[in-house]
């Protein structure tokens, strides 16, 4: 499938909106940031040159915030309580998985590693890597 023919007149018009460039500093970071929550809000709604400036946005965002905000990997038990936190989830909803309070408690208050059993049985459970576990 080739790429969707976007109209250069609608496009430039969007663009001028807003005046996409690279990001040097917070001040215009944020201001990127509020245009892409303003398209992101019309969802379905967004026509395709929208969709095109919408992604060259994002990568300008995407690139400022990795050259000046990098991320580290999250631990094992930071991507736990991230993923439960996500989705509202109690100690207790994890004791299919670890068969014990104490054992839960443990692992989520970082007292006890994350078994390799334990990741595979996490990442079925979350919908994600197990790697993200180990």
């Amino acid at each position: 499938m080739g790429a969707l023919v976007i109209d250069n007149k609608k496009y430039a018009r969007v663009l001028s909106k807003v005046l996409p460039r690279v990001i040097a500093t917070d001040k215009e970071h944020e201001r990127v940031l509020a245009e892409v929550e303003k398209l992101m809000d019309k969802g379905e709604r967004r026509t395709l040159e929208e969709d095109a400036a919408l992604d060259l946005m994002v990568r300008l965002i995407k690139d400022y915030e990795e050259e000046h905000h990098p991320l580290l990997d999250p631990s094992p038990h930071e991507m736990l309580v991230y993923l439960m936190e996500q989705r509202n989830l109690k100690q207790a909803d994890l004791l299919p998985i670890f068969k014990s309070r104490g054992y839960v408690s443990d692992v989520v208050s970082a007292k006890r590693a994350i078994s390799k059993g334990h990741a595979k049985q996490l990442a079925e459970f979350f919908k994600v890597s197990a790697s993200l576990f180990i």
